[in-house]
Formats: structure tokens, sequence, C-alpha cells
């Protein structure tokens, strides 16, 4: 079938570009032309999606049948696909948790139960509530909004993963903070995800679905020793107290990627999957995707970080570090 992959040429669109392209579809991407090229196999289709006639113009009479939607981030975004994109058979939308209202710190229920973000302001998390009901109002049941999760893998331009897997395999005394270690976390793997997508999309998958890891997959401290692991590190971890972070400075979550506030830590990670699980998202061994994404930065190198409004490049400045390690 014609699938349309808006978004495509970086981290989770280009792996739904590569899935789809696997399962035989004819695919196009959809994006302003700044990031690269797609996968090879799709073709590449340029625009601005806030532009409201510059889909149509891009697609010039290919008519979609299926579409996976990774790049909506502005209220007009979405306002323009609905209007350009209401007939197609499947329409797989790249929510997040964020459009909980209550997320963070949550926790999140099952989906019918939580609300979402009513409000009319430009914040992340707002922009992707308003999406789901532009979306769904024109799609029904042939609309699903994945609710995603922490996504990592191969191609992560957000670098959170990354970020930990370089310092770790510097090797050395690694500040790590002391409560948050054995913090529950959830990941998904793009790939996991971006298959997924594709599939739910095929078969006209409605409704809101919550799509990360399965809660209490693993600990941060877990996911720190696979990190040592895949890289034969020496790394020495130096566990140092919430409020000493806090009180140097280090910022939850942008300096220590991952980390919360234990506040924070206690419920945020406490999100129901039930019905991703119900509806086959999958869940590939959290070593496997480690080792791929290393694997990944060693042979391609850091790609630039995906700068958005809502988030700034992670990682823990050296001077900061040095200073915290030199306390202990």
């Amino acid at each position: 079938m014609r699938l349309l992959v808006l978004g495509g040429t970086r981290f989770l669109g280009r792996h739904v570009v590569s899935a789809a392209l696997a399962r035989g579809h004819d695919v196009a991407t959809f994006t302003r032309g700044r990031s690269g090229e797609p996968p090879e196999g799709a073709r590449a289709l340029h625009g601005d999606r806030d532009d409201p006639e510059a889909l149509g113009r891009a697609l010039d009479g290919w008519a979609p049948e299926l579409v996976v939607d990774t790049s909506c981030q502005t209220r007009a975004a979405a306002e323009n696909a609905a209007a350009a994109l209401a007939g197609v058979r499947g329409y797989a939308f790249v929510s997040s948790l964020n459009a909980y209202r209550s997320w963070p710190p949550g926790p999140v229920g099952r989906e019918d139960d939580e609300p979402t973000w009513t409000t009319d302001d430009d914040a992340y998390g707002p922009v992707k509530a308003h999406a789901e009901r532009v979306l769904g109002a024109v799609l029904g049941d042939r609309f699903l909004t994945a609710r995603a999760g922490l996504i990592v893998g191969p191609h992560d331009d957000i670098h959170r993963l990354g970020w930990w897997l370089e310092r770790v395999a510097r090797g050395g005394r690694v500040v790590v903070p002391a409560e948050g270690l054995g913090q529950p976390i959830a990941l998904i793997d793009a790939r996991d995800l971006a298959g997924w997508l594709v599939e739910s999309a095929e078969r006209g998958q409605g409704g809101a679905v919550t799509a990360t890891g399965p809660a209490g997959m693993t600990t941060l401290g877990g996911l720190l020793d696979i990190c040592r692991d895949v890289t034969g590190s020496d790394a020495e971890w130096v566990p140092v107290p919430e409020a000493d972070l806090i009180a140097a400075g280090v910022e939850e979550w942008t300096h220590l990627p991952l980390w919360l506030r234990a506040g924070d830590a206690r419920t945020a990670w406490d999100v129901d999957t039930t019905r991703a699980r119900e509806l086959g998202l999958p869940s590939r061994p959290l070593t496997e995707t480690v080792a791929d994404t290393w694997s990944w930065l060693r042979s391609s190198g850091r790609p630039p970080f995906a700068a958005m409004a809502h988030r700034r490049e992670p990682g823990l400045p050296e001077e900061l570090e040095a200073q915290l390690l030199a306390a202990r």
C-alpha cells in the first residue's frame, strides 16, 4: 500500500520508513528537507507542515492509503494533516506521555481513564493533546494515538542513552545519583515502536495507547550496568546524594539523563501499558538495544542534537562533574 511518513529522516521516523519498506509498502516521506534524506527506497517529499497548502502540493496526486505521523510539533501541523489526509485507511500518530494532564509526575493508569490537556498554550503536552483531538475528530476509529514514553536506540538524536554510553565508555569515576540508581525506568526501542506503528496503521487500529516499555523493566542502575558491560569500561560509580546534586546545580533529566528526583520518580515510571501489550507492542531485551546503540555510535558518530523548545541537550558538564568528584 501507499504509506506516507510525516517525518522519516531522523530517529524514529527513519525506523518507520525502514519497517514500512520491509513490509513491501510504497513509501513517501514528507519533511522540510533540512535533516537529510530518508532511507533508500522511499520517495522524499518536501514542505512545511505549518503551510496549509504544502502537503497537497507535495503529494501532487500521490494518494496515501496509510499514514504514520512522527513529526507533529504544532497545532497548525495537526490541522493541516487532518484536512489533507482524512480519507486514509489507517493513521498512526506518535503522541507523548506529556499529553496526559497528570504526567509528570503521574502515575498513569488505563488510557481512557486519564485526562489529557485541554489548554490553548503551545507547550509540548497541550500541543500533542490538541493534535490527538483534531486528527481523531476526522479519522474516528481509523486513528491510533501512541502516547510514547522514553524512546531509545540507533539513530537517536536526542542523545540521552547515547550520552551515558559515551560517558561510561570514557571510564574512571562517574557521578551517578545515589537515590536514583534504584528508581524503576521503562524504555521502548525505536525499532519496536516503528514496526508496531506500521502494523497498526495497516490494521486501521484506533484508540489511545500508552506506548512504552513494561513498568519496572529495569532500574537506572541496571541500565548503567548494561552500559558498562557493553562498552567494556572500567567505570566506577560515585553515588552522589540527591540533596548534593541539587545544591550543586545539577538538573534532573537534563544534566543526568533519565534521572528524576525521588519525589517524581516514585510515580512517573508507574505507567500502565496493558493495552500496548494486548495490541502486540514488543519489547526486545534491553541489552540488545544498548549494544546496538553503542555499535551505531561508534560506526556513525553522534548526530546533531535534535533541539526543540521543550528540551535541551543532555549531559553533565565536565567542570560540574569534576567539582562533585573532588568532594568525594
